[in-house]
């Protein structure tokens, strides 16, 4: 699978891929994690890509043009799905996680600035996302959120793929439960005497007594396939 992620900061995704599982999926070629800076797409010799927004207000506006090239240049090499991170968009779920590694290559853009030319989201995006209510300072984090989450899905990528099953998320309503491992007491709090006994039975109706349940996911995906 192919991650292509525009951006003004490649080094932030570049760096991602060096530690953990993720660096080794790329070394045995799971996945590939392409960075391209948008300031290479721009055709001033100041490489700019903001402007002020029409009709005033505060801060700077990512322009179309070079969004447009970049797009365009990376679909031109290997068509995919393209992906704009915005703080207004349907919240990222497993449900679109699962469905989203089952593409073969997704295009993510990163936003910076106050947005992004609404000419180039409708005319270049399929899919708007967001991470969660609330605003970063671009979409570099949501891109490395949504690389690690989806590429976790993927065979290989996890040693045991009984670790993705049990995931919480990974069927809806399917949560996690405490746990716990050496040493059995740790200053005067020992571990759960039934998960010390060897009862498989006993110890799966432990954890679903104490299962904590996922909130209720909201949102839909725009233009979702």
């Amino acid at each position: 699978m192919t991650f292509s992620v525009i951006t003004i900061f490649p080094q932030m995704i570049r760096d991602l891929l060096k530690f953990g599982l993720l660096a080794k999926a790329v070394e045995r070629e799971l996945i590939r994690v392409d960075a391209y800076d948008l300031r290479d797409f721009a055709r001033d010799k100041h490489r700019k890509v903001d402007d002020r927004p029409f009709g005033g207000g505060p801060g700077m506006v990512m322009k179309p043009a070079p969004l447009f090239r970049a797009v365009d240049h990376i679909s031109g090499l290997y068509p995919g799905r393209v992906i704009l991170f915005s703080a207004y968009a349907p919240i990222l779920t497993q449900e679109r996680v699962k469905a989203l590694s089952r593409e073969s290559h997704l295009i993510l853009v990163c936003g910076r600035y106050e947005g992004v030319d609404q000419r180039f989201i409708d005319q270049r995006v399929d899919e708007e996302l967001s991470i969660g209510p609330y605003v970063l300072m671009g979409g570099e984090l949501a891109a490395a959120v949504l690389v690690e989450s989806t590429a976790r899905m993927l065979s290989g990528v996890i040693g045991n793929t009984e670790s993705v099953a049990t995931d919480s998320y990974y069927e809806k309503g399917q949560g996690g439960w405490p746990q716990y491992t050496q040493p059995r007491d740790f200053r005067g709090h020992p571990v759960p005497e039934v998960l010390l006994s060897g009862h498989h039975h006993e110890i799966d109706e432990w954890r679903k007594q104490n299962c904590f349940r996922p909130p209720a996911e909201h949102g839909s995906e725009k233009k979702a396939d």
